[in-house]
């Protein structure tokens, strides 16, 4: 099929190459703007027959519980404290 359209071009390389570009282009505008437009309604990937549950099902009714600051060593800061010291 290539072979059919590259020899049915006119002119030398540039000319076929640019062809061959025009005709990359033109197909690819003509998918984007009309027939993917036309098929995308068609298409079942929005018929979802999944049940998920719902967002109030899947999120704790409680928040949970805030976290503990880090605890100072003496002589020392959080950044520098090991958590075998602390305990």
């Amino acid at each position: 099929m290539y072979g059919w359209i590259w020899h049915r071009l006119p002119g030398g390389l540039a000319a076929k190459l640019g062809g061959c570009a025009a005709l990359f282009v033109g197909v690819l505008a003509l998918l984007f703007f009309v027939v993917f437009p036309w098929a995308e309604p068609r298409l079942p990937w929005n018929d979802v027959t999944v049940n998920s549950p719902s967002v109030e099902e899947t999120v704790p009714s409680s928040s949970p519980p805030p976290l503990q600051p880090p605890a100072v060593l003496p002589g020392g800061n959080a950044a520098d404290a090991d958590v075998r010291d602390i305990a």
